[in-house]
């Protein structure tokens, strides 16, 4: 026991001696050997290696009797299979006055059926070793399942039964109801997400990307059992979805799989709802909104500028997509401008979210109160001079690169493979683009970069949104722009374009 406790006190002093060691490391940031020797410079990082062409199968598809669309791409290297079962529609159905619907409706997908209740599905599919997700965005409501390949048959039989047969229980509808409205409650807390939620309404109005995907207070609040059924009843048809299958699964099994448990998913006789005669791109105003959300108790101001941008289909697809890159990321232009050099933020990025009708281009930062004005100049000088400065090979190959990379990441596991090729099925474009995303990105040139910012990112069409402490920041933003729109919060609207409670 005393030899014990000997040895014990010693490797306390050297653990104690240790910590000491680390704790003047921590706070003074160098050790003695550091003091005897000068720095090492920092080496300049190697340039990007050229890509590796990725070939990937090509997807084989049939379409069943009932219209269903079932797509099937082989990969054998990891004994998994994932299967998505889209619906070619998401929250741009949405009712005017039920906005969130059709994500509440294909969030409950998961939550009963006829035959199970939301444990029963949990049990099962946790008995498969497998998961299970559903959900909805713009343009499509999905559920997918992945499991192992040699457990797809059950899996299979699951994600038919929640597709076709949910019940829809108003228990499982007022639990989602409460935590939809929790989760806004939060949302509508921060500037940020605020931001976005207005920039949406001021982009793209009272059409349908106009609203929030996951519904508002109110919206959320009116929505009934009856309403979610008529949505499922209404998109939910063999007609209108597509069934991806990928992984270590041979074509003739999954089209075997396939007929078993969809081929007799009865194709309704009514035809498909109507689509909106409101095209998105038609909203853009004559003249850019500037909205301030007056929040007086934010921390920060959320910045954000906000204009239409193209369709997932536009020829120009590319283009924008390597334009998006120079901007965006911790390397890329907004970020090194607004963060790097002057610290006016933790970060800024930008996006292009592309839809079946046109999507919006946004670029974002939160900064300081103070400096509200100042970041949103920034945001918009970028974009000036994305068009019209030079962008040499030494940033614009980095930015391709990690473009590329992130492409590859995406097709390393069989839900990434199955969601790149519903993708392309969804937007009725052609599987040969997988093959072809890494010359496609690699063939933009800083010309095609510059042309594509001068022509679908001009900055004098952009909309500028920031929410926080109004008196911190509007006197300067009123030197800039002559029609600065102020909402205290309190009156802020996000179930109509004006964005304003009406008395």
């Amino acid at each position: 026991m005393n030899i014990i406790t000997a040895l014990s006190r010693r490797a306390l002093s050297t653990f104690a001696q240790t910590l000491t060691a680390a704790a003047l490391v921590a706070a003074f940031g160098f050790t003695a050997a550091a003091q005897e020797s000068p720095a090492t410079p920092q080496a300049t990082p190697p340039p990007p290696a050229a890509p590796r062409s990725v070939t990937v199968p090509k997807p084989v598809e049939r379409t069943l009797s009932n219209g269903l669309r079932v797509v099937v791409v082989e990969r054998s290297n990891m004994p998994l299979v994932s299967a998505a079962l889209v619906i070619r529609n998401g929250g741009e159905v949405d009712p005017p006055q039920l906005a969130g619907l059709a994500d509440m409706t294909a969030s409950l997908l998961t939550k009963g059926t006829q035959t199970r209740t939301a444990p029963q599905i949990a049990e099962a599919i946790e008995a498969l070793g497998g998961s299970i997700e559903s959900g909805a965005r713009w343009d499509a409501s999905t559920a997918s399942v992945g499991v192992m390949s040699s457990r797809i048959s059950n899996a299979m039989e699951i994600l038919a039964d929640v597709v076709r047969r949910p019940t829809f229980k108003d228990e499982e509808i007022e639990r989602l109801r409460a935590q939809y409205l929790d989760d806004l409650t939060v949302a509508l807390g921060q500037p940020g997400s605020i931001a976005r939620y207005v920039a949406s309404r001021v982009v793209f109005g009272d059409t349908p990307y106009g609203h929030p995907l996951s519904g508002t207070p109110e919206s959320i609040a009116k929505i009934k059992r009856d309403d979610i059924v008529k949505m499922h009843a209404a998109y939910y048809r063999p007609d209108n979805a597509i069934l991806v299958i990928g992984g270590d699964i041979s074509a003739a099994d999954a089209f075997k799989t396939a007929e078993r448990f969809f081929a007799d998913w009865q194709k309704p006789t009514a035809p498909l709802p109507a689509a909106s005669a409101k095209p998105a791109a038609a909203t853009a105003a004559a003249q850019p909104r500037i909205v301030v959300i007056d929040k007086p108790d934010a921390g920060q101001a959320a910045v954000l500028v906000a204009r239409t941008g193209i369709r997932r289909t536009d020829p120009e697809f590319f283009r924008g997509l390597v334009a998006n890159s120079v901007l965006s990321g911790y390397s890329g232009r907004l970020n090194q401008e607004i963060r790097i050099k002057r610290g006016l933020s933790y970060g800024a990025r930008s996006a292009l979210e592309t839809r079946r009708d046109t999507g919006p281009f946004t670029a974002e930062a939160q900064t300081k109160n103070e400096s509200g004005a100042v970041v949103a100049g920034l945001l918009l000088a970028e974009l000036g001079r994305l068009a019209n400065g030079e962008l040499p090979d030494a940033e614009l190959t980095p930015r391709k690169a990690v473009l590329i990379g992130g492409f590859a990441r995406n097709l390393e596991t069989a839900g990434g493979l199955v969601s790149q090729v519903a993708n392309l099925a969804l937007y009725g474009l052609s599987f040969d683009e997988i093959n072809s995303y890494i010359n496609n990105v690699q063939s933009i040139t800083a010309k095609d970069v510059q042309g594509f910012a001068g022509s679908r990112l001009d900055s004098k069409a952009a909309n500028v949104i920031i929410v926080g402490d109004a008196k911190k920041f509007l006197p300067e933003l009123q030197k800039q722009y002559k029609n600065v729109e102020v909402i205290p919060v309190a009156d802020l609207d996000l179930n109509i374009a004006q964005l304003r409670k009406t008395k």
